[in-house]
């Protein structure tokens, strides 16, 4: 995990410096988000988003997030430990007003960590595929607030897939602007 989470900050700032020196447009956000699966663990992790005024007049956002159970609920526990990547692309309606209500489709990659050779016949990861909407507040100072309600279209059941990636779940993020060229 250690090595996970300092290739992603060293990727968002190699990016960032990219942008500043490359006169970058549009707004880049970074945070973090808190993600609760109904009836099982809560996730927390890091999340980045990326929009131009270009693309779609800034109605479509791009992003990437990154939530594990364990900075959440397998935090001195034995929940199991489970991480969420996520690259996304979201569309945002009446992205000039603060409310923004939108609709965001993501894919990515999902692994448990079971922690024992006996659960080594289970299945413990796989490839993700959820939906999520929900609205976004735009602060009149450097911050956005996203709250969203998601599904994964292919949850696991423990014998097909992991028993622990359960199909809806419910997402919180707090993001800062960090460049904003328009």
């Amino acid at each position: 995990m250690r090595k996970t989470v300092l290739l992603v900050i060293f990727s968002f700032t190699v990016l960032l410096a990219n942008a500043k020196s490359n006169g970058l447009k549009g707004e880049l956000k970074g945070g973090i988000r808190i993600q609760k699966a109904q009836k099982l663990y809560w996730e927390n992790g890091f999340c980045a988003d990326y929009a131009s005024s270009s693309i779609a007049d800034g109605s479509i956002h791009f992003g990437a997030s990154y939530a594990t159970s364990r900075l959440g609920s397998a935090m001195g526990s034995n929940a199991i430990k489970q991480d969420n990547y996520l690259v996304s692309a979201a569309y945002h309606f009446r992205h000039q007003k603060q409310f923004q209500p939108f609709t965001r489709m993501n894919l990515g990659y999902f692994h448990a960590d079971y922690e024992d050779a006996a659960f080594d016949d289970l299945p413990n990861s796989a490839f993700l595929f959820p939906i999520d909407a929900g609205l976004s507040y735009q602060f009149s100072f450097p911050l956005t607030l996203d709250l969203s309600v998601g599904y994964h279209f292919n949850a696991g059941d423990g014998t097909s897939g992991p028993g622990t990636l359960y199909p809806v779940f419910y997402q919180f993020s707090i993001c800062y602007t960090i460049l904003k060229n328009k």
